[in-house]
């Protein structure tokens, strides 16, 4: 699966380049709220503020091709019960997310002053370690998800708000606790060159 992605991510861009697409690069940082998206019998989870930080190139003008890699770190808190106590834990954890998206402007392109653009695709992340609470071993490396979002170009700066939903599981043994997937809001900002 992941060779699969990372052929199509390699058509996707050499279609680009050899169309002589306009090319964008985005130095880009933000925040992320990723929650989980089933509380097990005992369990209950709060998302929380976690930040990524990377680039994305974007081929295109109007309609455009878009991929990155970025330094993620995703956090929610659970907690569990056993009946007398309840026990608060970090759910943290870095890693490598790569999106491939593709999108239109609603208003104006690349080129313009003011841009509204929105997009959708989809993701891979790869778990690179985790916080004191979690046992790396137990998560699923190599997560896949899908995503939708708006953003808004203003000269040389940009803003994006995404939601990405977890297509695979956070764990690989889900018959203790069954987190379920993750569900992630990113809100990022950055500065566009166009070469």
């Amino acid at each position: 699966m992941k060779r699969k992605f990372i052929l199509s991510l390699a058509a996707v861009l050499g279609f680009a380049a050899a169309s002589q697409a306009q090319l964008t690069v985005k130095p880009t940082a933000g925040i992320s709220i990723t929650d989980f998206s089933k509380d097990s019998k005992g369990t209950s989870s709060k998302a929380k503020v976690g930040y990524q930080a990377g680039a994305a190139i974007t081929y295109g003008s109007r309609y455009y091709v878009e991929s990155g890699v970025f330094y993620s770190v995703k956090n929610t808190e659970f907690s569990t019960s056993d009946g007398t106590n309840k026990i608060n834990r970090d759910a943290l954890i870095k890693g490598i997310r790569v999106p491939l998206t593709v999108g239109a402007y609603v208003i104006g392109d690349t080129q313009s002053f003011l841009g509204v653009r929105a997009f959708g695709g989809g993701s891979g992340y790869y778990v690179l370690s985790t916080g004191k609470d979690v046992n790396k071993s137990d998560l699923t490396r190599m997560n896949w998800g899908a995503q939708a979002g708006i953003g808004v170009d203003v000269w040389k700066f940009f803003a994006e708000a995404s939601y990405e939903w977890s297509l695979t599981n956070v764990q690989k043994d889900i018959k203790a606790i069954d987190l379920g997937k993750q569900r992630t809001i990113f809100i990022q900002a950055g500065l566009k060159f166009t070469l």
